[in-house]
Formats: structure tokens, C-alpha cells, sequence
């Protein structure tokens, strides 16, 4: 069964205050295209930065995620992505004002409330998955986390948290397929030991800490005047401490609340990564050092898995095409003859496949070995390029104005000709996140589910300045 990518319906917004800054935000859900991903941009700076939900803009794991792009940063990321993974969208643009994510009641429930208050669709393309096909470890020993992944059909998760606490204790928690994420694991708040408060306050974090927004563990005997101190901090005349347990008594929505709640905080971590998983993520004592560094270690399998050698492959050529010729005709300013592709079957943020018909009526055939007809090999380069290109450009909203220059080729190998009658179906992959509008690709081309020719490519997307400039040459097409 083939899942289609989603994206909210229309714009919502949520106000709040950011845990650590203390600074009111409103933050947007916006609908966004097909293979865009999760996105923030920071409106309330100058140029409104975009800062892609991508693993490698991590700067910062000490009390949350942030991210860092564009001159822009955005803090405590994990709640928000965990709930638009929880929701299963795939295309997002998260607007703010405000350099970090508001804390709501800390949890991702407030977040999927809005998103289910407008409701999400489907798109036309279709959603992209990272299979794990073989064990993948990882392990800190000084911070003693244990992560371990296995191949599975689902995104399942098992959480083990033990902070040598008699409160605490050690606690287990499982996400058996993200559909039960809203249900079971949305609602769970942060939490953080009571002790732990006092430093958190000396070094003038948690300015929007509210006893509302978070659980407060209790470990150990705290002096009288300690709690007055913190009942005049947070506001809260009647706090109270009865021993060991959670301040205030505070009912918890499950006995293992603060486990879930760590398995919360991964599934918002890995939505790093840029696709949606199938895989058995097991993890011991996880945090969020733990989490990004695991998921930097899945984006270069992904990445590994992209550059192995092409073997043979399955197309389904019989759906009904992504883009037919007219609609690429909207995206590329290439006309025939040198228009070489016929059609986009699929496509996502990081990979695109088409397909060119070669018939007897090419051009190139009364010119090319016309006795015995082959398809030039740099034409077959040019036909890789312009699939290549569709991918660049539909990542502008105006594709129109836009021209995709490629600046590198390498690794050009070619396997077997290409003759009249054969169908070629290009696939290319994004070896590298798309930066400062640089585009690295690698393509295979398969005849009969074969390869037939392999390239690596890098190009550059650049805007038109006027209508002139689509008439200047490109530097391969």
C-alpha cells in the first residue's frame, strides 16, 4: 500500500511562553508542498530566515533541541516535531516570532490539538521511508545511553529511564506504531528533579518554568526555607513538599509518565533525520545528546545507501504520472528537441524518478549512427539532468523564475546502449541536504529494470533576473 505525504489543511496558531527564555511566541502551522519536510522560519528577523528540521543544523542539546540556519535558531524543537510526526503530516512550515518553541504544558498535546482543530490532507506524492535493513548500534558510555535499532515494518520505540532514583526508579515505555503516539504518548509532560531547579535558576534558564508545565520529582529532604524560596519564584504560595514523591502531588497520567515522556522527546528528535522510519529503536537512558547523535548516524546510512553500487530495480511505469509533459513544461524552459524527458513518476525531498520513451523519431537518430541507431551517452547525461532539475526547482514556489546550472559532473559510467523502443527511467538522489541553493545528486538510469548508466551531479539553482535571462545557456542544459 502506497501512504501519501500530508499537510495541515490550513494555518492555526498557538501562543505561549518559551521554557527557558521566558519570551511570549505565536507559532503557525502552515500547509506546505509536497516533499518539503518540517521547516521553521523565524518572522520576527530580519530577512525571516528558514531553518530546515534537518539533524546536521543542531547546535545545541544541553536542555532541548535547537537548531541553527540561516542566521536564524530556533530552541526546544522536540515537543512540536513530535507532535507533527504524531500526527503522521509530512509537510510543514512552522512559523514564529520568538526564538523558542513555547513550552505549553509541556508535552506535544496543546500542538496536536491546534493541528487536529484544522484538520491535515492528502497530497499527490508519496511518503518517503527509511528501511533499516540491518542492526544499527550506538552507546555513551560516559552518560551510560544504549541506543539499538532492528529492521521492522513499523516506527516502534522502547524506552528504558533509570536515574538511580528511589522516586523515579526504572521505568519502560512503548510505542508499538506511530498511531498510538496522540493517545498514549502526546499528553505526557516534562518533568525535572526538584533539586535540580535551583541551578537551572542560578544560571538564568527557565524563565517561563511554571509548576503547570512540567513535572517536579521530589528525591530527597528539602529545607523549609528552599521551598518558601521556590514557592516565591514560580509564583505559587501553596507548594508544597510531603517527603519523597512529586511536588504538590501532582497527578501524573501514567505511573511511568516521565519514561513516555523521554520516548516523546526521541520520536521529535529522530523526526531529524528528514523521512519517516521503519524501524525497532531501543534505548536506554536516552536524552538528547543520545538522540541526535543516533539520528546523525541513520541520515549517513541513508546517505551510504544512496552511493552503493545500482543493481537491478523495479518501476511501476502503469500509475498515473507525478508530472505528464505539459506539466513539465511548467517547471523546465527546455522545447523539443532538447525537452528529453517525458514524464515524473514520483517524487519526494530526497529522491525523483522519470522516464524518457525512445522512439525511432528522435532527432538524434538521423545523425547518430543512423544504420545502427544509439542514443548519444551525453544526451542520456542531458535526460539524467533535466529529471535532476525538476526536483531542484519545484524546491522555489516559482519555478518559472528560476534556472537550474549544473556546475559538476562525475563518476559518468555507461553500462549497456540505449536503442529505439527503450524505456529509460532515471532515478536520482539527493546525496547532500540542498544548502545555499546547491543541488548534489547521484542518478542511475535503468532499460528493463537494469542499469544502463550512472553519474554523480552538482547544480546550483539560480534566479532569473528578467525574462532575457531564460534565453542564456546553461552550463549542461
Amino acid at each position: 500500500m502506497n501512504i501519501k505525504q500530508r499537510t495541515v489543511k490550513e494555518p492555526v496558531t498557538v501562543s505561549g511562553v518559551g521554557l527557558h527564555t521566558g519570551k511570549k511566541t505565536n507559532l503557525t502551522f502552515k500547509p506546505a508542498p509536497e516533499n518539503y519536510g518540517f521547516k521553521f522560519q523565524r518572522i520576527d528577523l530580519p530577512g525571516k530566515p528558514v531553518i530546515d528540521a534537518d539533524v546536521d543544523n543542531v547546535v545545541d542539546t544541553a536542555r532541548g533541541t535547537t537548531l541553527e540556519q540561516n542566521g536564524g535558531r530556533v530552541s526546544t524543537t522536540e515537543h512540536v516535531l513530535a507532535a507533527m510526526v504524531g500526527m503522521e503530516l509530512d509537510n510543514v512550515l512552522v512559523e514564529l516570532d520568538g526564538p523558542e518553541i513555547p513550552i505549553m504544558d509541556g508535552s506535544s498535546m496543546p500542538f496536536i490539538r491546534a493541528l487536529e482543530k484544522v484538520g491535515t490532507v492528502e497530497q499527490n506524492a508519496e511518503r518517503v521511508y527509511f528501511e533499516l535493513k540491518e542492526n544499527l548500534s550506538f552507546e555513551d558510555p560516559v552518560k551510560k545511553v544504549e541506543m539499538l535499532a532492528v529492521p521492522q515494518d513499523e516506527f516502534r520505540l522502547t524506552v528504558m529511564v533509570d536515574y538511580n532514583s528511589e522516586v523515579l526508579g526504572t521505568q519502560h515505555a512503548t510505542m508499538y506504531h506511530v498511531g498510538e503516539f496522540k493517545e498514549e504518548i502526546g499528553k505526557c509532560r516534562t518533568f525535572v528533579f526538584l533539586h535540580e531547579l535551583e541551578g537551572l535558576l542560578a544560571h538564568n534558564l527557565i524563565k517561563g518554568g511554571d509548576l503547570d508545565n512540567a513535572i517536579v520529582l521530589v528525591d530527597r529532604v528539602i529545607p523549609v526555607e528552599k521551598i518558601e524560596y521556590l514557592a516565591k519564584v514560580f509564583n505559587k504560595p501553596d507548594v508544597q513538599v510531603k517527603g519523597k514523591g512529586v511536588l504538590n502531588n501532582t497527578t501524573l497520567h501514567y505511573y511511568n509518565e516521565p519514561a513516555r515522556h523521554k520516548l516523546l522527546d526521541m520520536v521529535g528528535d529522530l523526526a531529524l533525520v528528514g523521512v519517516h522510519i521503519k524501524a525497532h529503536i531501543l534505548a536506554a537512558r536516552p536524552g538528547h545528546a543520545g538522540n541526535v547523535a543516533f539520528a546523525k548516524m541513520i541520515k549517513e546510512l541513508i546517505k551510504q545507501q544512496k552511493q552503493q553500487k545500482p543493481t537491478g530495480i523495479s518501476f511501476d511505469l502503469n500509475k498515473t504520472p507525478l508530472y505528464d509533459i505539459h506539466e513539465i513544461k511548467k517547471i523546465l524552459p527546455h522545447r523539443p528537441p532538447m525537452l528529453l524527458i517525458d514524464k515524473i513518476m514520483e517524487m519526494s525531498k530526497e529522491h525523483i524518478i522519470g522516464v524518457k520513451n525512445v522512439t525511432m523519431n528522435e532527432d538524434f537518430f538521423r545523425g547518430h549512427f543512423p544504420e545502427n541507431p544509439v542514443m548519444p551517452g551525453v544526451l542520456l547525461v542531458e535526460a539524467m539532468a533535466q529529471v535532476g532539475g525538476v526536483m531542484a526547482l519545484k524546491t522555489v514556489p516559482d519555478p518559472e523564475n528560476y534556472l537550474t546550472y549544473f556546475l559538476k559532473i562525475d563518476g559518468v559510467r555507461f553500462r549497456q546502449m540505449v536503442i529505439p523502443g527503450d524505456t529509460v527511467v532515471f532515478r536520482l538522489d539527493l546525496l547532500t541536504p540542498i544548502r545555499r541553493g546547491l543541488v548534489h545528486m547521484k542518478g542511475v538510469a535503468y532499460v528493463n529494470n537494469k542499469p544502463v548508466m550512472e553519474a554523480e551531479m552538482m547544480a546550483q539553482i539560480v534566479k532569473t533576473k528578467n525574462k532575457e535571462a531564460k534565453n542564456e545557456p546553461a552550463l549542461v542544459h
